[in-house]
């Protein structure tokens, strides 16, 4: 018996703190019958009674979206639907122009592209393999420099270390 009325007694506070904690955080304007200050007050100074009083009078419930209008309005009568299918729309061509002017920027000579098999003007196969050439230049005009690398062999670089 002790361990039921001990079971029982656990249930009723835990039930008791989630009570307290629900009202605390509850949107005040669903708040029903009394201030939430007051709510907390009933639920703790009549622990049981005062937490089934607050879930049945003082819950309120959630309003229901579109409750008020009396009908259900189609996609291509609403006008903040449409509003933001035009915005969706410019958007995409925003984006759709930037990649085409980043696309631009990358190709090195967009009247002449390079062609399958080559890269960076060399063979393939041919020179570094990481896209960059330490110095020198080839036929074509297209020499990429590597960022890292002096102008001449033996200046420092970035690091301030000789290279060559």
């Amino acid at each position: 018996m002790a361990r039921l009325l001990f079971g029982l007694g656990v249930a009723a506070v835990i039930f008791t703190i989630y009570a307290v904690a629900d009202c605390a955080f509850f949107d005040r304007t669903r708040i029903r019958g009394l201030r939430r200050g007051w709510w907390i007050v009933v639920i703790l100074f009549v622990p049981i009674i005062g937490a089934l009083l607050w879930f049945i009078i003082g819950r309120g419930r959630a309003n229901r979206v579109g409750s008020g209008r009396g009908r259900t309005m189609a996609p291509d009568d609403d006008a903040e639907f449409l509003r933001q299918l035009r915005d969706d729309a410019a958007q995409d061509e925003r984006i759709r122009r930037l990649e085409q002017e980043l696309a631009d920027l990358d190709a090195d000579d967009p009247a002449n592209p390079p062609k399958p098999g080559r890269t960076q003007g060399r063979a393939a196969g041919e020179g570094s393999t990481d896209g960059f050439e330490s110095g020198g230049g080839d036929t074509l005009g297209t020499e990429r420099k590597r960022p890292d690398a002096p102008d001449a062999p033996g200046e420092a670089g970035p690091s301030g270390r000789p290279n060559g």
